[in-house]
């Protein structure tokens, strides 16, 4: 597989995500340890420490994940757009997306909620929704652009931004 390359669907472990307790076979609150062997006792390729936000990185390469944990508790769970495991929100797949549709699937699930209680903006202009706690950031794939969701625990959505280091919202 190329640098550039993009699994298809089809080829993707598909998992189903409940907001604020799990995404796929990781929930909330699980430890490094516990998230190795729910994906199956793959090892992180390469762990990170941030210390200004207190935060781990471990990077799952071969499965496509980064997973955050502060306080030794998995809180953010990033996919890779190219590689990851393909995630279902409300029957709408989130990864490896366009990322206008998204936006506009963001936008009509809004109309059915309370005014200002679902949409919010990072500084980068990467759309979430409060009420499942997600971010819609993007991943480059060749010419195009695609969407690279982070999840995130409920205990971190009053300060989204914050929570994570800016290299969890960059596009890589």
């Amino acid at each position: 597989m190329g640098p550039w390359d993009v699994l298809p669907d089809s080829e993707r472990q598909q998992w189903t995500f409940d907001p604020f307790v799990s995404v796929g076979p990781l929930r909330f609150g699980m430890t490094s340890d516990e998230a190795s062997a729910a994906i199956g006792g793959v090892h992180a390729a390469v762990r990170q420490h941030y210390p200004r936000w207190d935060v781990v990185c471990d990077t799952y390469s071969k499965v496509g994940l980064k997973l955050y944990f502060a306080a030794e508790r998995l809180l953010g769970v990033s996919i890779d757009a190219r590689r990851g495991p393909q995630v279902h929100a409300d029957e709408a797949a989130l990864v490896g997306q366009v990322p206008s549709e998204l936006e506009q699937w963001l936008f009509d699930r809004a109309e059915s909620r309370e005014a200002f209680t679902e949409l919010f903006y990072l500084p980068g202009a990467e759309p979430g929704s409060l009420t499942l706690g997600v971010v819609l950031c993007v991943q480059r794939a060749g010419d195009h652009l695609l969407t690279r969701p982070v999840f995130l625990a409920a205990d971190v959505m009053g300060d989204v931004y914050h929570c994570l280091p800016r290299e969890a919202w960059a596009i890589f």
